[in-house]
């Protein structure tokens, strides 16, 4: 029992001194950078705010969302703080801004986070069907993976092109390129990760699981998370150059090894520092790298600090580097 205690008196010491190197940071660094003043007046039109014959899809900073569908998940304040990584419904998300959606189902296609579950995907699919038909050029990334330890839902790729085979921008390379004009009207790109079926194929409706990457780094130390996604992303070739789109996930996760095994407390240690990570992309080098950031609990924060990217890059402002 009492080295159990010592044990989580040292990692408690441990979180303090990575809270505070961040702290210290923000302190002599700051969070300013190109666009960061930027409040767009519309979030759940923002993309429509820039020209839509001049903003190219490797232009935009995404903002996106981690077990973006877990709203509802669990059983209140029994299971679900253990779990639940968003409040607002997906629907919510979109009009606040959220553009990129992490989807985890399980094979009766229920929305699962681990062995817990909540609503149909079918849900996922009204709120974003509801959204695109209330607005004319707003572009979403939408991931769909079957998760660790389940199976895949059959004929799933069918069913996804069924559900929004009208809105579906079909797996090209050529895409990062465009602008969002040249998209229209299309505008979901659906990244279908399955476990055991086929992965889709060059032209499909759906994209394959290699046009979405990342480094996932399972922490619940802020400082040690926040110092790996720049190393990552500094390794990545320009969002100009690459053919794939790259996440970077401000988020920390619970471990079983600490007693704080709820997950708002926990991811809340970095949460606050998107902007500071912006800022150091740019006092780095690496601000022409970063395309796809997501985190939990998404605020409008957290859109605006991505959509004042976005225009920077968009105005041409000095906004790249060499890692």
């Amino acid at each position: 029992m009492g080295s159990q205690i010592s044990k989580q008196i040292e990692k408690r010491k441990e979180i303090l001194t990575e809270k505070k190197v961040l702290v210290d940071l923000e302190e002599s660094s700051g969070e300013t950078y190109p666009g960061s003043d930027d409040r767009p007046s519309d979030r759940k039109n923002w993309m429509a705010g820039f020209n839509p014959e001049k903003l190219h899809i490797n232009q935009i900073v995404w903002p996106g969302t981690h077990d973006s569908a877990t709203n509802r998940i669990g059983i209140p304040l029994i299971t679900r703080p253990f779990v639940q990584c968003q409040s607002l419904s997906i629907y919510r998300q979109l009009c606040v801004g959220t553009r990129v959606f992490d989807i985890r189902v399980q094979e009766d296609r229920r929305v699962c986070h681990g062995i817990l579950t909540t609503y149909s995907v079918d849900v996922v699919i009204r709120h974003l069907k509801k959204f695109l038909l209330e607005t004319e050029s707003e572009v979403v990334i939408l991931e769909i993976r079957t998760e660790f330890g389940q199976e895949d839902p059959p004929e799933f790729d069918k069913y996804l092109e069924e559900q929004l085979g009208e809105y579906l921008i079909h797996q090209d390379d050529s895409v990062f390129g465009k602008t969002i004009a040249e998209l229209l009207p299309k505008r979901v790109i659906c990244v279908w990760k399955p476990r055991k079926s086929p992965a889709p194929k060059h032209g499909s409706p759906l994209w394959s699981a290699g046009y979405l990457k990342d480094n996932w780094i399972d922490t619940d130390l802020p400082s040690t998370k926040f110092e790996s996604n720049m190393k990552y992303l500094s390794e990545q070739p320009p969002v100009s150059s690459r053919k794939y789109f790259y996440r970077v996930e401000n988020t920390v996760t619970p471990q079983a090894d600490n007693p704080i095994v709820c997950v708002k407390p926990v991811t809340n240690r970095i949460h606050g520092y998107a902007r500071l990570f912006i800022a150091q992309c740019f006092s780095k080098g690496c601000s022409d790298k970063l395309q796809i950031f997501s985190t939990d609990f998404i605020d409008e924060d957290f859109v605006d600090a991505c959509v004042g990217l976005t225009r920077a890059r968009v105005e041409g402002l000095p906004t790249l580097g060499i890692c």
